[in-house]
């Protein structure tokens, strides 16, 4: 199987000093940035890009510390803060020519993506964000026995050094559960694509700690100013989600409502990884986002 989105070119671009992206680019069109989560790459994305690149320009990078894309060393909290990844996002659609574009992230990537529409609103059109909540409340619904199912969040939130041993110890074994665990059709992500993305985690160890502990450090903090300035996010957005709110005890759509005034909110039956699982219900969903 060919582990590249069909049809689509790949590029590295520079976005900030001693840092380029590794993205793919395809179709024509109004553009639309997508953002993949972990432990993936932009290759999570090959069904709905090829779907999209009929009508739109389809820009899918791998993030920053991921994939193909350039791993800096972590020397301060903000080299994987999601300001600084969302400001790599605006960069990479300027230098391929987009001021304005559409934007859909999911997990990791739907974080990147808030932040960018918070950050840059003249330049986020659109916003979509697939199974994440909002930083600040993805800490606040996680209380008692239910928070094991994010334990992966208190590992890597650790000071430097523990956590990358033990993940880097054994990291097809770490990375492997996440694509078994959350995954209810395991045909969506045949062998060839799950050796690549177990490939690129093993690879980057370090930077993907890197990222997760931002968000237990200065996202939080970013996150928090913003709330206490009742900053929002004023374009249209969208969220699918899985029922956690169900699971954990919280009001999914209200949470992201506090964020998005403009919120399409809707609950999916398929697995985290609903851009594999049910690609064609992404595709309809970023559609009529796009229609709005």
């Amino acid at each position: 199987m060919n582990t590249r989105i069909n049809g689509f070119d790949q590029q590295r671009v520079t976005v900030a000093d001693g840092v380029a992206l590794h993205a793919a680019v395809g179709g024509s069109g109004s553009p639309i940035v997508l953002l993949h989560g972990f432990p993936q790459t932009h290759l999570m994305w090959r069904h709905v890009a090829a779907d999209l690149a009929a009508d739109h320009t389809v820009i899918c990078p791998d993030l920053r510390g991921y994939g193909a894309s350039d791993k800096p060393a972590a020397t301060d909290p903000d080299v994987y803060a999601k300001r600084t990844m969302a400001d790599d996002i605006v960069a990479l659609a300027r230098a391929l020519g987009h001021d304005r574009f559409a934007l859909a992230g999911h997990d990791r990537g739907a974080l990147v993506a808030v932040r960018a529409g918070l950050d840059h609103p003249e330049a986020v059109t659109h916003l979509a964000a697939l199974d994440v909540l909002p930083t600040l409340d993805m800490w606040d619904v996680l209380h008692g026995t239910s928070a094991a199912v994010g334990f992966h969040l208190y590992l890597m939130a650790q000071p430097p050094g523990l956590s990358e041993q033990l993940i880097a110890a054994s990291p097809d074994a770490f990375f492997g559960h996440f694509l078994d665990i959350w995954t209810r059709d395991p045909d969506a992500i045949p062998a060839e694509v799950r050796a690549a993305y177990l490939r690129a985690s093993r690879e980057a160890v370090p930077s993907i700690v890197a990222d997760y502990r931002a968000s237990a450090g200065i996202d939080v903090k970013h996150d928090t100013a913003d709330r206490a300035a009742g900053r929002q996010l004023r374009m249209p957005v969208t969220v699918l989600q899985q029922d956690w709110g169900a699971a954990l005890g919280f009001d999914a759509a209200g949470r992201w409502r506090a964020w998005a005034p403009d919120l399409h909110h809707r609950t999916v039956s398929c697995g985290h990884f609903m851009a594999e699982e049910a690609p064609a219900e992404v595709v309809k969903a970023l559609r009529a986002l796009l229609a709005r």
